[in-house]
């Protein structure tokens, strides 16, 4: 048996996976079968040919990763799951031009059904949430020209705790009255499935499905636990490949390492689903959403919304929406990026495109900013005097001669649509923007920058003008010179900057974009932008002091909100448990959850840190992680592998004369499940 240690978090289901006894496996109509493997998954490595090419289903369906909306991520089983909200999402399709863009469907996810069947052993709408029932709500989307997904669990029950009927035994029952209701998108999890073999278990669907003889996108949701990628081409059009993501950095980060090896087993009709998206959902910064959109669509991932379109801001539309970059995700040649590069964070993806160009995100997971570089021809282009680069975030065109690079920021993404093209010279030259840093800025201090400006292409920038905007009150000084009459290409023009925030300005980040303005030989204005950011930070006071009475630089986890002095509670703030570590209580310290990362400021003026470290007793015997302590980008300290069966470990760090720590959890080999990590009497010593 396994389940979660949570089930109030919305995406943290309630997993049972154990065997039952062979007589309730023959209530339920199936034959018993020895439990399913349960082990993470372990991807081949990026580029691992194929035996022989890979079968798919017939009909055409999913030709390319589709594209809609899924509730879950924003709603979970909350009563505003409704009948009103879900035309509501299908009436914003087309008024935020989303439709235009290629999103289609409109799916419902669990608790959309009544606890039990009817008499005839039929599944029954809520009627408080559906009070006209499914078919109707199917009919408002379906007459908006977009199309219709459900719901169910390959197991007697659903995911959620309140135990909504499954579909394992009732399989071509369920597929019919989805056929029936006008259902286009069937996703099927895999919750409660008695140890049922999962091959099994999802062939018979599939059956289901297609006795119905109406097209339905069949979407396996196994979470990657028996390599689906290896047997379901032919069994459903996309199938899960990692756990649920969740709203934050290191979850979405961790579930696009996962899938990003997975290249090979994915194309027209079969496709790597690494789960819904976030972006809007309030848990990363726009950046870091469009990160996350543009390593989904390098992906060829489903593009499933998962958040509140009734509620979401511009930003949230203007990333969803951006017709550049779903390009990519709906290519018909249907090939997912491979990794062409990746050392240090710093990441380059190449995605062959049907047209014979070639898309290449350069990827920034660090926290400052990095330039990043390849070249079109190890992007597979080839050999030509001048290349056409599209910025797909920016949409402008520009030329290089060759390099393709950028100065990504912090947890950043610049992505390139590179054609060989006989006329780049028509185009401006490209040019890169860069600092050297995110500036940490304590107030009314000086703090230095040094920016970098380089013409990637083969004809001059002219009257280039570097300019490094700052909020107001700031005061921004070139210290060298910030212009030229024209920078030829290949050459980079270098300029020192002083900056200092006004005394009392606060904590947090601000604003400090660079931009390089000049002009192409044929007279065309051209503006490049860095959207960087400065970080207003306070100095540690002296003596020793509480890691969670300090303030944050960076706070990341991968299941809820890191908290201070109590566990984690894996969804709002506040709602943790008082720490304690193998029987022993502490009453002050952090509470996280693998994968975690939470960075300060010390300025050079601490000398040690120190922590007891382990897995909170909350999570009984289970969970398995690392701590480590970073120092200005240096391993200082660090454990084994900690489990839920030891005490608290002793950890202590040498940070003399670093400016920044960062605490580190990761998880110990098996998966981030009960992965409950506390730094338990965390202090810096200054």
């Amino acid at each position: 048996m396994r389940v979660h240690f949570r089930t109030s978090h919305g995406r943290r289901h309630r997993r049972i996976v154990g065997a039952l006894s062979a007589a309730l496996l023959c209530t339920a109509g199936v034959t018993a079968l020895p439990a399913a493997a349960n082990t993470p998954p372990a991807p081949s490595p990026a580029g691992a040919p194929r035996p022989t090419p890979a079968p798919r289903l017939p009909g055409g369906l999913a030709a390319t990763p589709p594209m809609g909306f899924n509730n879950w991520n924003s709603t979970n089983c909350r009563a505003e799951f409704n009948e009103d909200m879900v035309k509501g999402i299908a009436d914003l399709f087309l008024a935020k031009g989303l439709k235009d863009a290629g999103y289609q469907y409109v799916n419902l996810d669990d608790c959309w059904a009544l606890p039990t069947r009817d008499g005839n052993g039929k599944l029954v709408p809520d009627p408080q949430r559906f009070p006209h029932g499914i078919k109707a709500v199917a009919d408002y989307v379906h007459s908006k020209g977009l199309k219709f997904g459900i719901y169910t669990s390959a197991g007697i029950k659903t995911c959620n705790p309140a135990g909504f009927p499954g579909g394992l035994g009732h399989e071509r029952s369920d597929a019919q009255q989805f056929a029936d209701w006008g259902v286009d998108y069937l996703k099927y999890d895999n919750c409660n499935n008695l140890g049922v073999d999962a091959k099994q278990r999802y062939r018979t669907m599939r059956d289901a499905l297609k006795a119905t003889g109406r097209p339905i996108v069949y979407s396996i949701c196994e979470w990657g636990e028996n390599k689906p990628w290896e047997w379901a081409s032919d069994v459903g059009h996309l199938w899960r490949t990692t756990g649920d993501i969740s709203d934050s950095w290191s979850s979405m980060l961790g579930i696009a390492k996962q899938n990003l090896p997975l290249a090979p087993y994915a194309g027209p009709g079969h496709w790597n689903d690494p789960d819904m998206l976030e972006i809007g959902n309030g848990g990363m910064t726009d950046t870091e959403y469009r990160t996350h959109f543009s390593l989904w669509s390098m992906m060829s991932a489903p593009l499933l919304i998962g958040s509140d379109l009734r509620k979401a801001a511009p930003e949230t539309f203007e990333i969803l929406s951006n017709k550049d970059v779903i390009a990519l995700d709906q290519d018909a040649l249907g090939k997912q990026a491979t990794v062409l590069a990746s050392e240090s964070g710093r990441w380059t993806l190449v995605k062959q495109l049907a047209d014979g160009a070639r898309a290449v995100a350069l990827f920034n997971e660090t926290d400052q900013p990095q330039r990043i570089s390849t070249t079109a021809a190890a992007a597979g282009l080839p050999q030509a005097a001048g290349y056409r680069l599209r910025d797909l975030w920016q949409h402008h065109d520009t030329h290089t001669t060759g390099t393709v690079s950028a100065t990504v920021p912090a947890h950043g993404t610049v992505v390139y649509r590179v054609t060989a093209d006989a006329h780049w010279a028509s185009y401006p030259p490209a040019v890169e923007t860069g600092t050297d840093r995110t500036p940490l800025v304590e107030a009314g201090t000086p703090t230095g920058l040094r920016s970098t400006v380089r013409n990637l292409g083969g004809t001059p920038a002219e009257q280039l003008t570097v300019t490094l905007r700052a909020p107001r009150g700031w005061q921004v000084k070139a210290t060298s010179p910030a212009t030229s009459r024209a920078l030829p290409g290949g050459r980079a023009l270098t300029t020192r900057w002083r900056i200092t925030a006004p005394a009392g300005a606060a904590p947090g980040r601000y604003a400090l974009p660079l931009t390089a303005a000049y002009r192409s030989p044929r007279g065309a204005r051209v503006t490049a932008t860095l959207p960087g950011t400065a970080h207003i930070v306070v100095p540690p006071p002296a003596g020793t002091t509480s890691a969670a009475a300090l303030p944050w630089l960076t706070a990341g986890n991968g299941w809820g909100p890191v908290e201070k002095d109590t566990s984690v509670g894996e969804s709002d703030a506040g709602d943790g448990r008082p720490i304690s570590i193998g029987g022993t209580g502490f009453a002050t310290g952090l509470g996280t959850h693998a994968t975690s990362e939470v960075g300060f400021y010390t300025g050079g003026r601490c000398t040690a840190f120190n922590a007891r470290v382990g897995i909170d007793d909350e999570v009984g015997d289970r969970g398995s992680v690392r701590f480590e302590v970073w120092a200005d980008g240096a391993r200082v300290a660090g454990t084994g592998t900690v489990t839920g069966t030891d005490a608290a470990t002793a950890v202590h760090a040498s940070i003399a004369g670093a400016r920044t720590v960062r605490l580190v959890v990761t998880d110990g080999g098996d998966g981030i499940d009960y992965d409950h990590a506390d730094w338990a009497d965390a202090t810096f010593t200054c």
